[in-house]
C-alpha cells in the first residue's frame, strides 16, 4: 500500500512507522538531486507557511526558508518577538488564526505540549523544528547523512551518542535507530541516562527490526568498532549558564576525542547536530575557556575538522529532508 503523509503533522519520529520515514528519506534523497541539478521543483505553489520561532536558530530557519521557496510557497517568518503567541494571545487560539492564513505551520520552542497544542488545533499540518523532548526534523537530515556514507545499506551500522542523554538528540537519536534497524548506544554518566520508560520502548522497537539499544558509561565499550560517533552541545538551549560547571565536571570525559574516534570502525564517520564548541571562536566558547579553562567541549578540533567529520554535509541535509517533510504533508 503507497505511503500517504497528506495532512499530516510531524511531531516526533515515534509517530511514525519505518516505511513511512523511509519513504521521507527517499523523497529527500529525490529533492537533494533535482536541487544540485538545477531542475525546479515548484510542486507546492499557491501555498503559503509560517515558521514560528521561540528559540533562534541558523539551520532549522533556513532549512524551511529555502526549501519552503524551492517548493513554490511563501514564507513567513516569526521571531520570538513578533509573536503574542503565549503571551498575549493562547496558543490555540494562535493556531486557529494562522491555521486560516497558511497551509502549515513550523513551530521551535520549549515545551513539546505547545507544538501538540498547535497541532491539534491548527487544522493544518505543523512541524516540529525542535522542542525540549525531541528533534525530529534533525533525525531525517542525521539519517540521510548516515545513508549516503555507507551505500544506503544502515541496517546493523552501530551509532554511539556521547553526551547529555536525556536532551532531546539523545531521545531522538534512540528512536531513529531503533526505527531504522541500527544499533543505538548511549554513552554519558548514569544519572544523565533518558528515562527508562522511553529505553523499554525503544528496545521493544528494536527487537522488531534486528537491532539493540543500549546505554553505558564505559567510553572503551561504546566506541570499539562503532560505526557513527554523535554528540551535542553539553548545556541546550534555554538552560541557565549556571550549569555549565556541573556539565563540564560531569561530560568532560565523554568529550570525542581523537583517541575515541581511534576506537571506531575503519570507515566510521562523525556527526554533530551543531553549533559546536569545538574552539574559543564564540562569545559562549570564549567565556567558557577563561571561566573554566576548557578550549574544546563536547568534540576537539582536529575531529571536528578531520577527515570523519560529516557535520557540514549533515547541516545541508536539513534543507533537503525537511523539504521532503513539508512535501509529503502538504501535497
Amino acid at each position: 500500500m503507497p505511503v500517504n503523509l497528506s495532512g499530516r503533522s510531524f511531531l516526533r519520529l515515534l509517530d511514525f512507522s519505518t516505511e513511512e520515514i523511509e519513504y521521507m528519506l527517499k523523497l529527500a534523497k529525490n529533492f537533494k538531486d533535482m536541487k544540485r541539478a538545477g531542475v525546479p521543483h515548484r510542486y507546492l505553489e499557491g501555498k503559503n507557511i509560517v515558521l514560528l520561532f521561540q528559540k533562534t536558530s541558523t539551520r532549522t530557519r533556513c532549512a524551511f526558508e529555502v526549501g519552503g521557496m524551492d517548493l513554490g510557497m511563501g514564507v513567513t517568518y516569526l521571531d520570538p518577538g513578533s509573536s503574542q503567541m503565549g503571551k498575549k494571545e493562547s496558543i490555540e487560539d494562535t493556531a486557529r488564526v494562522l491555521g486560516r492564513f497558511y497551509d502549515g505551520i513550523e513551530f521551535r520552542g520549549f515545551a513539546q505540549s505547545d507544538v501538540e497544542e498547535l497541532a491539534e488545533k491548527a487544522g493544518v499540518p505543523v512541524w516540529n523544528g525542535l522542542t525540549d523532548m525531541w528533534h525530529p526534523t534533525q533525525m531525517l537530515a542525521d539519517a540521510l547523512t548516515i545513508q549516503e556514507n555507507f551505500n544506503y545499506d544502515i541496517k546493523g551500522k552501530t551509532l554511539v551518542f556521547m553526551g547529555d542523554l536525556k536532551n532531546n538528540m539523545g531521545r531522538s537519536l534512540m528512536v531513529m535507530c531503533a526505527k531504522l534497524g541500527m544499533n543505538f548506544v548511549g554513552c554519558a554518566p548514569r544519572d544523565y541516562w533518558m528515562d527508562d520508560e522511553l529505553i523499554k520502548t525503544c528496545e521493544k522497537i528494536a527487537a522488531e527490526h534486528d537491532c539493540t539499544v543500549r546505554c553505558t558509561e564505559d567510553v572503551k565499550d561504546a566506541a570499539t568498532g562503532a560505526d557513527i560517533i554523535y554528540t551535542d552541545v553539553w548545556v541546550s538551549m534555554g538552560e541557565p549558564e549556571e550549569v555549565w560547571a556541573e556539565r563540564i565536571k560531569k561530560l568532560e570525559p565523554y568529550r570525542v576525542t581523537q583517541e575515541v574516534m581511534d576506537m571506531t570502525a575503519k570507515d566510521s564517520i562523525f556527526l554533530h547536530c551543531l553549533p559546536a564548541f569545538h574552539d574559543t571562536n564564540t562569545t559562549t566558547g570564549a567565556e567558557i575557556a577563561e571561566k573554566f579553562g576548557v578550549t574544546e567541549m563536547e568534540v576537539e578540533d582536529t575531529v571536528f575538522e578531520g577527515p570523519k567529520s560529516r557535520v557540514f554535509e549533515e547541516a545541508e541535509n536539513r534543507m533537503h529532508t525537511i523539504k521532503a517533510v513539508m512535501y509529503a504533508t502538504l501535497k
